[in-house]
């Protein structure tokens, strides 16, 4: 999927008559199968353009368009995944991963995959076991799995990865990562961890200011999987914290 914002605005309307600029002339595209980390710090505004690519909220000014279609409400094209895991307590992890399918009445080959993708997410023989049975990663797993099995063209994500333990963290960032590859989907993908977005992106769209816009685009051209440890990525986090350092709006908040 190919997605572009258009000069996009964001403005809430307090009670009182106040207006808060969460975003202002926001302007990037994002090329079919990018790899797109939205950064910035902790109520910057990511979430809130994230909610408008997946079509729960509308743009004040300016437009985001799909493929050249503006985009007006939610789709199936687009699926999006939480901080928190969001699984329905009385099913188990097979009929979790194919409910929306099922609910949108997307039934050709349906149980081959959701098994395909339990099994990619390394879930095999958990196929019976209920929510609470499952540690907070097995259900973002799970959730991924979910947001996948309807081979989505744009997999928005609003930092999936933020309460899990640093081990799970890094085994999950690299499952996501060969998903990505192998299925050559569109990720956009938000963080304000500056390692996590050099770790999945191929671009990094860094916020910040206020009212908040692009500060900076970065490309990164390095193969995957990335290494903490290479001159690479230590190059890459000096620049981008650099700049980020620039852009900080500390105690500020706009959400």
């Amino acid at each position: 999927m190919e997605i572009k914002f258009d000069n996009v605005s964001k403005i809430y309307h307090s009670s009182d008559g106040s207006r808060k600029t969460v975003l202002r002339d926001i302007s990037f595209s994002i090329n079919d199968g990018d790899f797109v980390v939205i950064l910035g710090e902790s109520g910057c505004g990511k979430t809130t353009l994230l909610n408008m690519l997946a079509g729960f909220e509308m743009p004040t000014s300016g437009r985001i368009l799909a493929n050249g279609k503006q985009i007006r409400g939610i789709h199936p094209s687009r699926s999006m995944l939480f901080q928190q895991p969001a699984l329905i307590p009385w099913l188990n992890v097979k009929k979790n991963v194919g409910y929306g399918c099922r609910l949108r009445g997307d039934l050709e080959k349906l149980d081959y995959r959701v098994n395909q993708f339990i099994e990619i997410i390394g879930l095999s023989g958990f196929e019976k076991a209920r929510p609470e049975e499952l540690s907070l990663g097995m259900a973002q797993r799970v959730c991924i799995a979910r947001a996948l099995v309807g081979h989505p063209a744009a997999l928005i994500m609003d930092e999936p990865f933020a309460s899990l333990d640093t081990f799970t963290r890094a085994h999950i960032q690299e499952e996501l990562v060969n998903i990505w590859l192998s299925e050559k989907f569109t990720s956009v993908f938000v963080t304000h961890d500056i390692e996590e977005a050099i770790f999945l992106g191929n671009k990094i769209v860094l916020l910040g200011g206020y009212p908040v816009g692009i500060q900076e685009i970065f490309t990164l051209d390095d193969k995957y999987p990335r290494d903490f440890n290479s001159l690479e990525f230590s190059v890459h986090r000096k620049n981008i914290l650099k700049k980020f350092k620039n852009s900080y709006v500390g105690n500020r908040r706009f959400l």
